[in-house]
């Protein structure tokens, strides 16, 4: 509906890239038959190429409750796996020869697991999340050995991006960089070499290139990470940057006056929905960080004097940096575009503000114009 109109605005003369976001029953529809086939030649006749996909929501993502079921099925289950190798399928026939593509993905696990009597309990128990850290390093290895047969057969190169993220196993610079350095490349080596009687090399070389990061701005601003020293603790370990999103979260400074925060809050209440979790990091005065699960656990407690500052995952456009008294982190993604011009982490970036039906009136105009302004707010900022 909107990607034709889209290219002819901004890309009219040269091929314009797209990102798809494929549920897993999407998935299965479009590997039906000759569908994938219609969709390439309309594709090709649209002038369009697929580089990405978000591989992340395996069910349904808007129109109707996702909140933490986003996160099902985690890594160390069966249909996580089917998915992620039919979105690889997928994006493997729709590439040029020659080419690379991107599939972002869940970060393991929610944090949080749900209980029939009990609600939600937070995962502590060592030998739980130790299972859980062996069984996605032995599928994501898994998964990585078929990316690689893929590269090998046809020359396409697809790389899967884990996405950290807020409340979940992996959620910022610390947690990602133990996975990989303590699971996924000793573990996921041993199970390539006992598998596939790969040498170490070859299987942590398999592991390097095809399971990497997706960097997205709005969830490290999110945790008070610095993009310089992220992307530079990945590049010192040897963590591959496979795609970067571009987003904003909302950034909420806490006034010491009471009345400011009441009027802070008020504010808040217009972000406050049902369908997507947005998690909220509060600062506190002594440097100290507490997390709620979701915008309304966190609002009754804004007026705690200990607060200092709210984050929250509420992807807002990228081209706005104020609302009705409230900011974004939009100065993150300014400094990440000016780190890529220096260093060129990834070939792939991708906007990725999902939010726009459940975003208070006066943040958008209708789609087609925001989603234009988005793109050219980031070519502006990226080219100059």
């Amino acid at each position: 509906k909107y990607i034709p109109e889209l290219k002819r605005r901004l890309s009219p003369e040269k091929p314009f890239g797209i990102g798809l976001r494929l549920s897993a029953k999407a998935a299965d529809d479009l590997l039906t038959g000759d569908r994938i086939d219609e969709f390439k030649n309309w594709l090709q006749h649209e002038g369009l190429y697929v580089f990405t996909i978000n591989g992340f929501p395996f069910g349904s993502f808007h129109g109707t409750k996702v909140k933490e079921l986003v996160y099902e099925p985690d890594w160390s289950r069966p249909e996580r796996v089917r998915y992620s190798l039919n979105l690889a399928n997928i994006l493997s026939r729709l590439l040029p020869e020659g080419s690379e593509g991107s599939i972002s993905t869940s970060p393991l696990s929610y944090k949080f697991r749900k209980e029939a009597d009990s609600g939600l309990f937070k995962m502590k128990d060592k030998a739980q999340l130790h299972n859980l850290y062996q069984e996605s390093a032995r599928n994501l290895a898994y998964v990585a050995f078929n990316l690689a047969q893929i590269r090998k057969e046809t020359g396409i190169y697809v790389h899967l991006d884990i996405e950290p993220e807020p409340d979940c196993v992996l959620e910022n610079c610390d947690e990602t960089v133990a996975f990989f350095s303590k699971h996924l490349f000793p573990n996921g080596s041993r199970y390539l070499i006992h598998e596939h009687q790969l040498s170490a090399a070859e299987a942590e070389k398999i592991l390097r290139d095809h399971i990497q990061v997706c960097y997205d701005t709005c969830h490290f601003a999110v945790e008070y990470e610095h993009p310089e020293v992220v992307l530079d603790t990945f590049k010192q370990t040897g963590i591959g940057i496979g795609k970067l999103q571009i987003s904003s979260a909302l950034k909420v400074p806490l006034s010491e006056q009471i009345q400011d925060r009441k009027k802070t809050a008020r504010r808040l209440r217009s972000f406050v929905e049902s369908t997507y979790l947005h998690q909220v990091v509060e600062r506190r005065n002594d440097g100290s960080f507490h997390q709620y699960r979701d915008l309304p656990e966190a609002l009754p407690h804004i007026l705690n004097p200990k607060a200092r500052e709210w984050r929250i995952h509420f992807h807002i456009p990228v081209f706005t940096d104020t609302f009705d008294g409230l900011h974004s982190t939009r100065d993150d993604i300014v400094n990440c575009l000016d780190i890529l011009k220096k260093q060129p982490y990834t070939r792939h970036l991708e906007i990725e503000t999902y939010t726009w039906d459940v975003m208070p009136v006066g943040l958008k105009t209708n789609l087609l114009d925001s989603i234009e302004r988005e793109i050219r707010w980031t070519l502006g900022n990226f080219e100059s």
